[in-house]
């Protein structure tokens, strides 16, 4: 197993509530105003002004990856530098941002404003795994509210399997994401879900380790084993599944369009939970592959479900 048994189940709750949440924050976009089916689903606007990319569904594929390819060089010219500062500000922000639209669907924009920062800023200045976790379930929300209305199917589909691609060439090739990832974990600044453990066996060291990830006492670095589940691979199949969401709505009612699309992230969390179980300890393995087969295996059998109806 990549990590111990425990830990991968709370990895896979983990992924799984952000799906989601990250679905909830979606539809509480949208429009609801008419009851039943809709022909187009209509998103409503963001707070805070704040402009969702004015493209077609045609180029919204390329307008994406141009800003991951962007934002990749941007992070390996930080990594280069060793400017932690700057990737710090970068990730306040991007969380302050998200965070905010994320909240902005379940209470008012002043309040989600005041809520974001404090959560954002608590996650900088003082990181622990409890705020860290907690404000990576809701932070893909606000991301995919900004990008699911501007995908189509099609291309949300194309972009799954294009990144999937690009993780495994990252991972095994380039292996700039593994260097990626040590960066974040030098900064205390993460992209993702991480649960720190130990196997010792002394239930002392154990408490060290949680207080040490409190801001206490230090323990060695050997003796601290992280498991991460990275941002990419919580957002991109959420993506997916709030396109496929607002497909179903035009077909179904509200409710039950929501509830078909958690299939999805049900098949996603499984071919995750999988990969974990029989990973091997000292591999890196990238994930964006295995949840894209999910993904798509989910989506078939949600077309098996629908036939069935």
């Amino acid at each position: 197993m990549k990590h111990d048994l425990r830990v991968i189940i709370l990895l896979a709750v983990i992924f799984f509530l952000s799906q989601l949440m990250g679905l909830t924050v979606v539809n509480l976009y949208i429009d609801h105003t008419v009851p039943g089916p809709v022909e187009n689903v209509t998103f409503t606007a963001l707070p805070y002004d704040i402009e969702r990319p004015d493209v077609e569904e045609s180029a919204s594929v390329y307008y994406i990856l141009a800003a991951i390819l962007v934002g990749t060089i941007l992070i390996l010219f930080i990594i280069r530098i060793q400017k932690f500062f700057l990737w710090k500000v970068w990730f306040f922000l991007s969380a302050f941002i998200t965070l905010g639209i994320a909240f902005g669907a379940f209470i008012s924009d002043a309040a989600a404003f005041f809520l974001a920062l404090i959560l954002a800023l608590w996650k900088i200045l003082r990181p622990n795994i409890y705020i860290h976790n907690l404000t990576e379930i809701f932070m893909y929300g606000g991301l995919a509210a900004i990008f699911v209305p501007i995908l189509s199917l099609m291309g949300v589909s194309l972009l799954l399997i294009i990144i999937s691609f690009y993780d495994m060439y990252a991972v095994w090739h380039s292996k700039h994401m593994v260097k990626m990832a040590k960066f974040q974990a030098q900064a205390n600044v993460f992209a993702g879900v991480v649960i720190p453990y130990t196997s010792a066996p002394r239930v002392s060291i154990k408490k060290k380790i949680l207080q040490s990830h409190l801001g206490g006492e230090k323990v060695p670095r050997h003796l601290v084993r992280n498991a991460v589940v990275g941002g990419g691979d919580l957002g991109f199949p959420l993506l997916f599944s709030g396109v496929v969401m607002t497909q179903l709505m035009r077909l179904y009612s509200e409710s039950a369009g929501f509830l078909l699309s958690l299939i999805i992230p049900l098949a996603a969390t499984a071919a995750l939970f999988l990969l974990l179980y029989y990973g091997r300890n000292d591999r890196f393995y990238p994930a964006m592959p295995f949840l894209t087969i999910g993904c798509f295996i989910g989506y078939v059998i949600l077309l098996a479900a629908q036939a069935a109806i």
